[in-house]
């Protein structure tokens, strides 16, 4: 059996080393999949997703700069969503893609929203997991006090005890998939030790008060592009009010809720397969 995915390496605009897994056929004639994950996750979450889909089509699961296997920025403030965003569009013009299905975890959904604004025709299709247009500050403060903090563990166990008590509310039901949520936030580091799969100043913009831009106006802009919306049952960061309304501001949205599940569903959840890759067949 081959590789099951090509690691690839693209130059940001500004140089900087931008890794990625490359899945499927790259010659496949249907739109690939551009998998974008959340704040501080990278391509290992889309691994399973990945498998699954490639048979048909085409996926690309980048790492944003500071994440991963991607390299890490010297200047903090460039950990910024606009450069984010020209970071995919240089993934994008660098694998020569020109139409894609994105499907975007938490700060990926925001980045395939603003996508929407910046480059429209590119979007074949979009799936936002467990994001939408307003933002608690609520459910934002949990993320922002423990990614800045290095918290090194002996092993996986400790890591997972760790984990678990930074983020109560991921509520994940699988003990299986739990321990690979785990794998993938940790590397080995030179000591030893299990260290955060980031760079902690990734949190140095949103500490610094950096502006979150208007996001309504950048969902209003996926106006007339497919949109499937997940949302976990008990998410803290994508409320019930806010889903109601993106259904109301986009009549054709279609929407899931993954019951008892909180920020982010892993989009492995047995009440999405119904919904979720038959929505990416069908673009």
């Amino acid at each position: 059996m081959g590789a099951l995915y090509r690691e690839r390496t693209v130059a940001a605009q500004d140089g900087l080393a931008l890794c990625l897994r490359d899945y499927g056929d790259p010659l496949a004639s249907r739109p690939p999949v551009l998998c974008l994950s959340g704040l501080t996750r990278n391509a290992k979450d889309f691994h399973e997703f990945a498998i699954e889909v490639a048979p048909r089509r085409r996926v690309i699961c980048p790492d944003y700069r500071g994440r991963g296997r991607s390299a890490y920025d010297r200047d903090w403030r460039r950990y910024a969503p606009q450069t984010y965003l020209s970071d995919v569009a240089h993934i994008l013009a660098a694998l020569d893609l020109h139409r894609v299905v994105v499907v975007g975890t938490s700060l990926g959904g925001l980045l395939a929203m603003g996508l929407g604004a910046a480059k429209p025709s590119a979007l074949a299709a979009v799936v936002l997991n467990d994001i939408g247009p307003d933002i608690p500050a609520s459910g934002l403060k949990p993320i922002i006090d423990y990614i800045g903090t290095e918290r090194p563990q002996p092993d996986l166990d400790s890591a997972a005890a760790a984990l678990k008590a930074l983020l109560p509310t991921i509520s994940l039901r699988d003990p299986e998939v739990w321990h690979k949520v785990v794998a993938n936030t940790y590397r080995r580091g030179e000591d030893g030790m299990l260290h955060f799969d980031w760079d902690p100043a990734i949190v140095k913009p949103l500490l610094a008060g950096q502006p979150i831009p208007a996001l309504w106006p950048l969902f209003r802009s996926l106006g007339r592009i497919p949109v499937l919306a997940v949302r976990g049952g008990v998410s803290p960061l994508l409320t019930a009010d806010c889903f109601d309304r993106m259904a109301e501001t986009k009549p054709d949205l279609i929407r899931v809720t993954v019951p008892d599940t909180g920020h982010a569903p892993t989009l492995l959840e047995p009440e999405l397969r119904d919904v979720l890759y038959p929505f990416i067949d069908a673009h």
